[in-house]
């Protein structure tokens, strides 16, 4: 178990979090820095991920408006690839009414079934603004890279997991990429047993990382849908007498990037990122 790259990962994904969705820029050629204990990684940015939102049945005309949902980086020192992938307000709505309706995946004949939203959402991935642009797998050979790539992490927070999920297998069995390393936090369930085996097949290197209050990883329910493999859970509560609380117990707050990353770094020891000051318990 490497805290430190769960921890590193997440931070990554955190600078996709800094772009609000409605900007529509590309980023390309921008530089940020992923900075923690002493440690410092620069990245370029390759570019934007764009993806039509996420549609619920209380605001449908979410699924119509092109949002910035990620970043393609590469570590300026190693080459190294990120395709980090941020999540998205609508999710507490999916939470709410979402009927979770599943649909045959869209990557393998054999992939099983996905749920309907996040596979709508996943196939309209583009590099460009324009829906009608080539994909994001089929992107990734032709992308300004600016030296050889020697490794590809896809890594995403809460709808942003389960896009991660549908982007690794999709990478791994249709691009040279073969053996990408995944990392989510908060990911719902993406998929039914039978995409869960065929993704636990192919992608060999995932790790999941679920905090045990946060509702969205417990949803969809089995036993149609399931968790693909490499669970890390995090607990929220040190048991004791009187138990201590470490995050405020509400939806929001056990849910959201910032928690899963003071939990982190709390386990691993060393510099702790803070919580959101609305999270901190009484």
């Amino acid at each position: 178990m490497d805290l430190t790259k769960m921890i590193h990962f997440g931070q990554v994904v955190g600078k996709a979090y800094e772009i609000a969705p409605d900007q529509l820029g590309n980023r390309a050629g921008q530089t940020t820095t992923i900075a923690i204990g002493g440690t410092t990684t620069t990245y370029v940015v390759i570019t934007t991920v764009y993806a039509n939102d996420l549609a619920t049945d209380m605001r449908p005309e979410r699924g119509s408006s092109r949002v910035s949902i990620g970043l393609i980086l590469q570590d300026a020192a190693t080459g190294d690839a990120v395709v980090a992938i941020r999540g998205t307000e609508g999710i507490l709505e999916w939470i709410q009414d979402a009927r979770f309706l599943p649909i045959p995946c869209p990557i393998l004949a054999s992939g099983g079934l996905t749920e309907d939203g996040f596979t709508s959402m996943y196939s309209s991935f583009t590099v460009d603004p324009a829906p009608s642009s080539p994909s994001v797998s089929k992107s990734l050979a032709g992308l300004q890279w600016r030296r050889p790539v020697q490794s590809l992490t896809i890594c995403g927070h809460s709808l942003g997991g389960a896009l991660a999920t549908l982007l690794a297998l999709d990478v791994a069995v249709n691009t040279a990429f073969t053996n990408p390393a995944v990392y989510t936090y908060a990911s719902p369930r993406t998929g039914d047993p039978s995409f869960v085996s065929t993704y636990n097949h192919v992608v060999q290197r995932t790790c999941r990382i679920a905090n045990r209050m946060d509702l969205v990883p417990k949803l969809p329910l089995p036993p149609l849908y399931d968790h693909v493999t490499g669970l890390i859970e995090l607990n929220p509560v040190i048991l004791g007498v009187p138990p201590k609380i470490l995050v405020k117990p509400e939806v929001v707050c056990e849910h959201i990037l910032s928690t899963y990353l003071h939990l982190l770094t709390r386990e691993a020891g060393g510099e702790q990122l803070p919580l959101d000051q609305r999270c901190v318990p009484l």
